[in-house]
């Protein structure tokens, strides 16, 4: 009787007075104890109730069953269709819409509509796949952001392969301590790639100089994300330098002359297709041999093998460091030590002396920066030290 008499009413009732009927009649069915006829009647209203012209009734009722299970799942449904401002409260809380669903929703919906579903907690990893594949750059933000999105790592490089060149969204990415390692690199792959780009389109370096610059800071970036990167992550980095044209002699011999040996290691049995542990015996082989044919079957320029033999020798010799800072910068002894075995190696090519030269500005530079911030460090130490001695 209550329900036929709200419906009567309804029919001439205003838009507001409407919206808040039909909230109480939401709540009714969620939390009165109804009868089941009056809940067949009631439910027969919220139905017809879809109809109705004026989206603040169906925006009531989405606000009153967004985040219930008991809400009526035709219903919910309905209004996870309908237009955003009425959709977004159930497309983000709903626990009745399952994947199938959220995932056509991302493929059809508008970007409101993408970033309402990017929101949702526990998000699967099929709805997050969907978003990092046709969601908008807005939408995978809100995904990156979410901590509850459970991202496979092709999402992560679908993300940065479709909307990397924005840096909102490396910036979200970046100060993330799980992201992949292999993900960082083509991170800053797209962000030296745009910057080379803005320098070139403003006139301040011409494009050879620029792409040269961006190459050299990338691959300076490669070694520090691969000195923190350990097991599958550091597989996972060397696969991706691979695929991408980055697994270069140049960078291989960047990462022995900065004692990475994870990397060079990693490096050499990617290219050469072997056992990691059987790379690392053949490396620790001191003939010399077994060296060159590690070097050859992975694919490298003979004309580099000398180097990277002198560059082996003398970290067995020196010994490898395990900080940070030795894991990632050049060691200058060591550059120094290769440049001039190459210098009177008639085998050595032009290319590999303007690199190994390269090198040695770049170590002797990075040597004097560590040793100038030593100096500061001392400066601040020694006033503290007096005024303590003469307490």
């Amino acid at each position: 009787m209550i329900v036929r008499q709200f419906i009567h009413w309804i029919r001439t009732a205003p838009a507001g007075e409407r919206a808040e009927a039909t909230r109480a009649l939401a709540r009714a069915w969620l939390i009165s104890d109804l009868s089941a006829d009056d809940r067949i009647a009631a439910e027969g209203a919220l139905l017809m109730l879809l109809d109705d012209p004026s989206p603040l009734v169906r925006q009531a009722m989405a606000e009153a069953f967004a985040r219930s299970l008991d809400a009526p799942g035709a219903i919910v449904r309905a209004l996870s269709a309908d237009q955003p401002t009425v959709a977004l409260p159930v497309l983000e809380h709903s626990p009745l819409l399952i994947d199938a669903d959220l995932v056509d929703i991302v493929a059809t919906g508008s970007e409101e509509v993408q970033c309402a579903v990017a929101r949702r907690i526990a998000l699967p990893v099929s709805v997050c796949a969907a978003i990092a594949e046709v969601g908008c750059a807005a939408a995978a933000l809100e995904l990156i952001e979410n901590p509850h999105a459970e991202l496979a790592p092709f999402s992560w490089d679908r993300i940065v392969e479709r909307h990397g060149h924005l840096a909102a969204i490396r910036e979200a990415m970046l100060v993330l301590e799980d992201l992949p390692a292999a993900t960082r690199a083509a991170l800053v792959a797209k962000l030296s790639e745009t910057l080379a780009q803005f320098v070139v389109a403003r006139n301040w370096l011409s494009a050879d100089r620029a792409d040269r610059i961006a190459i050299e800071a990338r691959d300076r970036s490669t070694m520090n994300i691969a000195a923190r990167s350990r097991g599958d992550d550091m597989q996972g980095l060397v696969r991706h330098l691979r695929i991408t044209g980055q697994l270069t002699a140049g960078l291989i011999l960047r990462a022995l002359l900065s004692g990475n040996l994870d990397l060079f290691e990693a490096a050499l049995a990617e290219l050469a297709d072997l056992p990691l542990a059987r790379v690392s015996a053949l490396l620790h082989d001191r003939g010399g041999n077994s060296v060159h044919a590690l070097l050859r079957r992975a694919g490298l320029p003979e004309a580099t093998f000398a180097a990277f033999q002198v560059a082996l020798d003398a970290c067995h010799e020196q010994g490898f460091v395990d900080s940070d800072d030795g894991a990632v910068r050049l060691r200058r002894r060591m550059v120094e030590r290769v440049l001039t075995h190459c210098e009177t190696d008639r085998g050595a090519t032009e290319p590999l002396m303007v690199l190994l030269r390269r090198f040695a500005t770049e170590s002797a530079r990075e040597e004097a920066r560590l040793f100038c911030d030593e100096l500061v460090a001392d400066d601040a130490i020694d006033p503290v030290y007096d005024d303590l001695i003469a307490a």
